[in-house]
């Protein structure tokens, strides 16, 4: 029997800010376990939150940037429950009255573009993070990460393949990105995710009995976690077994997901209006201002790409997918206007580097007026393209410029016909056979004899002009 999965994603993101969600501790990664608390976070009696004001300006721009629909009213709630990384025994969310409401994001599948709803975006502060101890029986918290800026962006259960899930997590890391609220490293902790997976037959619109999967540090592990559901609950209905609504942790190293506790409801939580936070109406111009603030985004970027440069959809694509990349190619057009020519040589060359060196293009020696300047000796003539790929690579390790080297290493191009003239003689009566068969018409003879031009000066003859002497040579003969 043919069924299809039904998965919704709870996508956590630690917002950009340099501190914390409720206190002035730092939000920097990494310190000495429990070096970045206070007694607001680890919530010692008497302590009050003060709301952090960036974090909810970055909450905002990330709602409207979906087309959610922002609240008037932020409102908080303390969501109860008990584990050793909780050091109040409850964590500051929004239940009822969240930030915001009713967004999407639209992707592309396999059969065209889709519509992912998304069903809310609200803020939240993080828990402390375990740390097990390897082979024995202990283990340690760290509340560096308690209180936490976070924001839960949660799907709409409109996602029905791991192939969508990936792609939509994709889509809106790049989205994140651009806005510039959070550095979105999953090994950092700053973007996890949570997938509620179900199935039903092909066909069917209801829902069936969903488990909830943690434990995937990266978007392909969210991948193979439901694809290894999927199997398991399809098996379940085929054989008759009742699937039951629980967590479940996904295991990498042996590929597949186990059962971890039974699925709260939210009355498990016992939510209540969190009583140090008073709730409060925003500003009337705040969410406007946002809106008119929003950066361009990856989809009108791209469009612009392909109608103001004349790039092809598939170049701008790939430009797009980075935002240090796309900043880079847009700085380099503003001194070297051939776009065309600019992307080849970044998605090329520079793109092979950056990546053998794990490093991005905003971290690149080479910096924009430099590829340029390459480039523009590349059209005088001055050096060929084959030299300038040996060029580019020095200058992406040293910083230098394109001049700098030619002059250090004597590689200017010899573009000097009375110069080629002679070299061309001494090639064709060195190879007179050769000469004869281009004259009978093998085209390929001239590239051969291009070459041993090319040979003579150590690379450094203009291959044009080589190529134009010998025909004139030749054809007087």
């Amino acid at each position: 029997m043919a069924y299809e999965p039904v998965v919704g994603l709870e996508v956590h993101v630690q917002l950009k800010t340099v501190s914390k969600m409720f206190c002035g501790c730092t939000t920097e990664f990494g310190g000495a376990p429990n070096s970045h608390t206070c007694p607001v976070c680890l919530g010692f009696p008497g302590t009050l939150p003060v709301l952090n004001r960036r974090a909810l300006v970055e909450a905002i721009r990330v709602a409207l940037a979906v087309g959610c629909k922002v609240s008037d009213k932020v409102k908080f709630h303390r969501k109860n429950y008990f584990y050793p990384d909780l050091p109040k025994d409850y964590q500051i969310s929004q239940y009822d009255e969240p930030l915001s409401e009713n967004g999407h994001l639209k992707i592309k599948t396999g059969g065209g573009e889709k519509t992912i709803r998304i069903k809310r975006v609200h803020m939240e502060e993080d828990a402390g993070k375990l740390i097990h101890e390897e082979g024995g029986d202990s283990s340690f918290v760290d509340f560096n990460r308690s209180g936490m800026p976070l924001l839960e962006i949660v799907s709409e259960p409109d996602i029905n393949s791991p192939e969508e899930a990936y792609q939509y997590l994709t889509d809106l890391k790049l989205l994140l990105r651009y806005l510039d609220v959070s550095d979105c490293d999953m090994e950092k902790g700053s973007l996890r995710c949570d997938a509620n997976i179900s199935i039903r037959k092909k066909g069917e619109t209801g829902l069936g009995t969903k488990a909830e999967v943690k434990n995937m540090n990266s978007f392909k592990a969210v991948k193979s976690a439901l694809e290894f559901e999927f199997e398991r609950q399809s098996k379940c209905l085929e054989t008759g077994e009742r699937i039951v609504q629980e967590t479940r942790l996904w295991n990498p190293d042996k590929g597949i997901t186990a059962s971890m506790r039974s699925k709260e409801e939210a009355h498990d939580y016992r939510y209540f209006p969190e009583p140090d936070l008073v709730p409060f109406t925003l500003q009337g111009d705040l969410v406007d201002e946002e809106r008119k603030n929003l950066p361009e985004l990856p989809e009108a970027r791209k469009g612009r790409f392909i109608g103001a440069l004349g790039l092809s959809g598939y170049d701008a694509e790939v430009l797009v997918q980075d935002k240090a990349t796309a900043d880079y190619f847009e700085e380099c057009v503003k001194f070297y206007n051939k776009p065309k020519i600019i992307s080849n040589w970044l998605m090329g060359d520079v793109s092979a580097y950056l990546n053998s060196k794990n490093l991005s293009a905003g971290d690149s020696k080479l910096k924009p007026q430099g590829l340029a300047g390459l480039l523009k000796e590349v059209d005088s003539g001055k050096i060929s393209g084959k030299m300038a790929k040996d060029i580019i690579i020095e200058m992406l390790d040293t910083g230098k410029g394109a001049a700098a080297i030619i002059s250090e290493k004597g590689l200017s191009q010899i573009s000097d016909t009375g110069e080629l003239e002679k070299f061309a003689e001494e090639t064709i009566a060195e190879n007179a056979k050769t000469a004869e068969d281009f004259l009978k018409g093998k085209d390929n003879a001239l590239m051969f004899l291009v070459g041993q031009v090319m040979k003579k000066t150590k690379g450094k003859a203009n291959p044009a002009v080589v190529n134009k002497i010998l025909r004139d040579k030749l054809s007087k003969k």
